[in-house]
């Protein structure tokens, strides 16, 4: 089986989180059905390690709703249409208290950095490099989060932050595959974006944040109804 998980990001991680993210994209992707039981035995065999990275991977993924913990093993839990609505809704409310607290601030220097990932990410979409797209996208929405300087938050963002990367990611790869001019698109909302923290207005706050938001969905209910 091909790896889902790109490459490049494996740096820095440890084996068991390597092996967590690999699982996770199989999950999210339904490369793996709901109610496939996974063995630590087995999951070893596959990435050629000893059953304790295993383990530590097995309780990742249960941390994040992905499976069950059983005896020896675990089973896969259903990630549906409805995980992704809830983890859309929790990021909608939390960007939304952030760049409202943002407005507040001297915004000088976050300015410049959001600019340069802009240019980033338009560079992704010239050359339809999903990976960079999706990791620039990330970047951007934690550049912002991390400017408030707001511990729990950033907690909260860390903790869904794996589940959004492989969400995120395999739905660019789509797109860039089947409506690449859909990623301009995703360029435009984070300029949006970047423009009401300019403005300083909290109503073009609250329109660039539903838009980005509406956006992913739409695109999502786009996808689904030409499949």
């Amino acid at each position: 089986m091909n790896a889902l998980y790109p490459e490049q990001w494996l740096h820095n991680l440890s084996t068991g989180e390597k092996i967590a993210a690999e699982v996770r994209m199989q999950i999210i992707s339904k490369t793996i059905g709901s109610d496939t039981i996974i063995s630590e035995n087995k999951l070893a065999k596959q990435f050629d390690t000893s059953r304790s990275p295993v383990r530590e991977a097995l309780k990742i993924l249960a941390s994040e709703g992905f499976i069950q913990l059983e005896k020896m093993g675990a089973v896969i839990l259903d990630f549906s249409d409805k995980d992704i609505e809830e983890l859309y809704d929790i990021r909608k409310i939390m960007e939304q208290f952030v760049l409202e607290r943002i407005i507040q601030l001297d915004t000088d220097a976050l300015e410049q950095q959001l600019i340069k990932i802009i240019d980033m990410m338009s560079i992704a979409v010239k050359f339809k490099d999903a990976e960079s797209l999706t990791a620039q996208d990330l970047d951007f929405h934690e550049t912002i989060i991390r400017s408030i300087n707001h511990k729990r938050i950033l907690l909260m963002w860390s903790k869904m932050r794996p589940t959004m990367e492989s969400f995120i990611l395999l739905s660019m790869r789509r797109r860039f595959k089947d409506a690449p001019k859909d990623a301009d698109r995703i360029v435009q909302n984070h300029k949006l974006m970047l423009k009401s923290i300019q403005d300083k207005d909290k109503v073009s706050i609250s329109k660039a944040v539903e838009n980005n938001f509406n956006t992913h969905h739409m695109l999502e209910k786009e996808r689904k109804h030409h499949h």
